[in-house]
C-alpha cells in the first residue's frame, strides 16, 4: 500500500505536468554530457545475515528470500550520464559497516550442578542464587549493494519534456556477520555470509520539470536474481552452503526526484 500512494503521488502530478507540457515551447530533456543525481524509493536490495551460534549440536542453513516484495522500502540514490544524447549510463549503491564490542561473561552462583528431584533445575532449587551473564560477543558486520546499467531514451512525441527509457541492470549485493564469544564453553568464531547476483530488464518514465529537475516512475518487467548463503558455526568446520534462484515480472517499482547539471 505504501508503494501505490508513492507512486500515485508521483504519477498524478507528471501526468498533469505532461498535458501541460504541450503547449510550452521549453525543452528541458537532456543532451550528451549532462549528469543526474536522483533520490530513489524503491525495495530494498541489500542483503543481511546473523552468525549461528556456535552451541548446537545440528546446523541447518535456508537461502535468504530474493523477492522484492519481502523486501521492505528503502530511500537509495542513483547517478547517471548521457554519453550521448539517447544513452544513459546508471551507477548506484552504498556500504554499511557495524562493529560491536565485545566483554567478557559475569559469573553468578548457578554451577549447573543443583538438580531437582526429576534429575533438573527447578525454580525452587535456584531459588537466592545469583544468575551467570554470559559474555556479549565481539562481532562485526559487512554489507554492500552496487548497481550499473544503460538506458536508452525516447521521446513522447509533442510532450517535450517527457521521455520514456528501456535499459538493463547488472547488481551485486554482499553480507557478512562474524561473531566471537570470550569464554569458555565459545567453539571459536562463527560466520554467516551471504550475496546476491541479479540482472533485469527496467522500463520509465522521466519527466523534466525545470532544466535542473526531473521527477520518475520505473519497473523491472523481468528480473532474475541468484543467492548464496553460507554458515560456518565453528571455527575447523567446514561451510554449510544453500542457494536459490528467483524470476520476478513486473518487479521493483521505483519513483525518483533527481537533479540534472
Amino acid at each position: 500500500m505504501k508503494m501505490k500512494k508513492l507512486l500515485i503521488l508521483v504519477v498524478l502530478p507528471m501526468i498533469c505536468l505532461a498535458v501541460s507540457a504541450q503547449n510550452s515551447g521549453n525543452n528541458y530533456t537532456p543532451k550528451q554530457g549532462d549528469f543526474t543525481v536522483a533520490a530513489t524509493v524503491g525495495y530494498n536490495s541489500y542483503t543481511s545475515v546473523t552468525a549461528p551460534s556456535g552451541l548446537l549440536t545440528n546446523y541447518e542453513v535456508q537461502a535468504l528470500t530474493n523477492n522484492w516484495s519481502d523486501k521492505k522500502l528503502m530511500v537509495g540514490f542513483e547517478a547517471g550520464w548521457f554519453f550521448k544524447d539517447l544513452w544513459k549510463l546508471n551507477l548506484g549503491g552504498g556500504i554499511s559497516v557495524t562493529s560491536n564490542p565485545g566483554y567478557a561473561a559475569v559469573p553468578g552462583t548457578i554451577d549447573g550442578t543443583t538438580a531437582g528431584m526429576n534429575g533438573g533445575s527447578s525454580v525452587d532449587d535456584n531459588m537466592g542464587e545469583i544468575p551467570n551473564y554470559r559474555a556479549i560477543a565481539d562481532a562485526r558486520s559487512v554489507g554492500y549493494n552496487v548497481a550499473a546499467g544503460v538506458d536508452r531514451y525516447f521521446h513522447f512525441g509533442k510532450v517535450s519534456n517527457l521521455m520514456w527509457y528501456a535499459g538493463a541492470r547488472i547488481g551485486f549485493a554482499y553480507g557478512l556477520n562474524e561473531t566471537k564469544y570470550e569464554e569458555e564453553t565459545s567453539m571459536g568464531k562463527s560466520v554467516g555470509e551471504t550475496w546476491n547476483l541479479r540482472a533485469s530488464l527496467t522500463a520509465g518514465i522521466d519527466y523534466y520539470v525545470l532544466p535542473a529537475l526531473y521527477l520518475g516512475v520505473q519497473i523491472d518487467p523481468f528480473a532474475y536474481t541468484y543467492n548464496v548463503t553460507t554458515l560456518n558455526p565453528q571455527a575447523g568446520l567446514g561451510d554449510l552452503s544453500a542457494d536459490s534462484h528467483n524470476c520476478s515480472f513486473l518487479a521493483a517499482p521505483t519513483i525518483k526526484i533527481g537533479f540534472k547539471f
